[in-house]
């Protein structure tokens, strides 16, 4: 199970024009968020929230330099100008020829992930579980979920146990097995 970088690239371009919004938010407090009086420059502004204002730096920082990476590497021109979704769009559009180069391929998956991750934690997003095909190798439950923002695959069954007495499921009921992206890909791929 890995989360391939056109997720997390779409995922990204969802979010940035969130980000944007949330950047000088109303006077009307989104559920579950303090109100906050206004202050600012004029009368009724609303005040800037710099770590929205930080996040958003650092995303189109990050998509500029990646954009230009990729196209350095694969031997492009310098990209023009433009906007962070269609910066996002033209990268997408070099999905395959990224995928022909392993060092880049996960470069672009590493980043694309840790920029929409960052996106997603300011935003409040919940992390995204999904449901996996397949049986946990201890226990034979079908109870597998994948967390992609975290690279893991967990299996959620409370008494899942396994054969190790090392291992944490034999003294804490709250114990969960967890094997990140990499173990799991080589594991299914025996």
């Amino acid at each position: 199970m890995t989360t391939p970088p056109a997720l997390w690239l779409s995922t990204l371009a969802r979010q940035f024009p969130e980000l944007t919004a949330e950047l000088a938010p109303s006077r009307r407090s989104a559920p579950g968020r303090t109100s906050t009086p206004a202050s600012g420059p004029g009368p009724g502004a609303a005040p800037l929230r710099l770590h929205v204002s930080d996040t958003l730096r650092d995303i189109t920082d990050g998509v500029v330099e990646l954009e230009e990476a990729v196209r350095d590497r694969l031997g492009l021109p310098r990209p023009r100008r433009a906007p962070v979704p269609e910066r996002l769009r033209r990268i997408a559009a070099l999905l395959d020829d990224i995928g022909r180069d392993a060092l880049l391929a996960a470069h672009v998956h590493d980043e694309a992930r840790r920029m929409a991750r960052r996106c997603a934690r300011v935003l409040g997003d919940p992390e995204t579980v999904v449901r996996m095909s397949g049986r946990c190798p201890h226990c034979d439950s079908v109870s597998l979920r994948a967390f992609p923002e975290r690279g893991a695959v967990l299996c959620v069954n409370p008494g899942c146990r396994c054969a190790d007495p090392r291992c944490g499921c034999a003294g804490d009921p709250a114990h969960r097995h967890t094997w990140d992206e990499a173990e799991w890909v080589r594991r299914e791929g025996r």
